[in-house]
């Protein structure tokens, strides 16, 4: 007789955000380098790109840590008070190319705060982060006071995942779940899957699904049987 299936709260997973949890790997070694150069950036601002869940949301805390500087979210601008934000001497600002998608009021706002944020703090010798899948120069900004400074910004670029990066991510995707795998189970993934970090995300939360519904171990089996029911294998 089959066991019953589960039933399963989606809880959201707790990822660990420190400096030793962020694997670098040659494909976004340059990046971290870039980043771990602060204070000296050369124009004082920096523009962290790369795909969807690449790790740029991880390595903007580790920066804050590190500079003491605020995180916030782009699309939240237009609600800050700019003056108080630029006066911690460094802010992160993620996601900047999502400010196209807001309505046009909205967006007119948040891209005055962005510019005025800017200009405070690199005018008072702090220093700026932002974010985006693509770089600065591809965002669509229509301030064109933003837009001509933030393509001035040095650019550190997360490139996709090889081998031992997306094997890494993997292992801490299911380790932010306090789920152990085998090696097996990676090397059975990974030639099968989506060769990107949001694929990655997606398969660690379909497997951890599965494993918590049918009551069983998360093995190369069970991704033998999600992998087939998504038809990616």
């Amino acid at each position: 007789m089959p066991k019953p299936e589960q039933l399963v709260l989606d809880l959201p997973a707790r990822a660990a955000l420190g400096r030793d949890d962020f694997f670098v790997a040659p494909s976004n070694a340059l990046a971290v380098r870039m980043l771990d150069s602060w204070p000296e950036w050369a124009t004082g601002k920096l523009a962290l790109c790369g795909p969807v869940a690449s790790g740029k949301s991880h390595l903007v805390q580790v920066w804050a840590a590190r500079s003491g500087g605020v995180v916030l979210a782009a699309e939240a601008l237009a609600e800050q008070d700019i003056p108080t934000l630029a006066e911690a001497g460094a802010a992160a600002v993620e996601d900047v190319d999502r400010l196209a998608a807001l309505p046009d009021a909205r967006r007119r706002k948040s891209e005055e705060a962005l510019f005025h944020l800017h200009n405070r703090l690199l005018g008072a010798g702090g220093s700026l982060l932002v974010s985006g899948v693509e770089a600065p120069s591809r965002w669509d900004i229509r301030l064109p006071d933003l837009a001509s400074r933030l393509r001035a910004a040095e650019v550190a670029l997360l490139e996709a995942p090889d081998d031992a990066l997306l094997s890494a991510v993997l292992v801490k995707l299911f380790m932010d779940r306090q789920i152990t795998v085998s090696p097996d189970l990676i090397g059975y993934l990974l030639p099968r899957m989506e060769r990107s970090f949001a694929a990655a995300r997606a398969m660690v939360e379909a497997l951890d699904r599965a494993g918590l519904s049918k009551r069983r171990a998360i093995t190369p089996r069970l991704a033998g049987e999600v992998l087939r029911a998504e038809g990616a294998a």
